[in-house]
Order: structure tokens, then C-alpha cells, then sequence
């Protein structure tokens, strides 16, 4: 089984939302078996940022998925977008 590199985009719900504690929290949501390998903030327009995350996983049915779900139900989170998926 390999390992698969994901880069994700955390869009927050607002311009007021702390990034620092999105990043924070979503240490301890992930599921077991995903490693955070880096976190990016990352301006979009008129004082709004997204939080870029790449993580590694391994190959393995529904692990991505569960990924997504799990980072999607932090406070403060609009939405979750894979921007980059690739294995290592």
C-alpha cells in the first residue's frame, strides 16, 4: 500500500475567523493515520485568508474522504477544497 500527499483549502466562515485555532484544532480531528505535513495561511482579497494544509496518507479506501468530513466540522470552517492529490 502507498502513500498518497493531499493539499487541502480551508476556506474560514469570515474575515474575523482565527486561523491560529483552525489550525490548532484541526490536529486533533484528523483521523488516525493522516500526518499534517504542512499549514500555509494564505490571502485571498479584502482581508480574507484561507488555511493551506498538506497532509500524507495512506492509500487506503475512504481515508480521503473521511479526511475531508472531519476537517469540514471545525468551528469556523465554510468549506474544505482538495486542491492537489498525488502519490508518493
Amino acid at each position: 500500500m502507498g502513500q498518497v500527499a493531499v493539499l487541502f483549502r480551508i476556506m474560514p466562515q469570515g474575515v474575523e475567523t482565527d486561523l491560529k485555532a483552525v489550525a490548532e484544532a484541526l490536529r486533533t480531528r484528523i483521523p488516525v493515520g493522516v500526518t499534517v505535513r504542512g499549514l500555509q495561511v494564505k490571502e485571498i482579497a479584502y482581508g480574507l485568508k484561507s488555511l493551506l494544509v498538506s497532509v500524507v496518507m495512506n492509500d487506503e479506501g475512504g481515508l480521503l474522504p473521511a479526511t475531508e468530513e472531519a476537517l469540514a466540522h471545525i468551528p469556523g470552517v465554510e468549506s474544505v477544497e482538495v486542491m492537489e492529490e498525488g502519490l508518493l
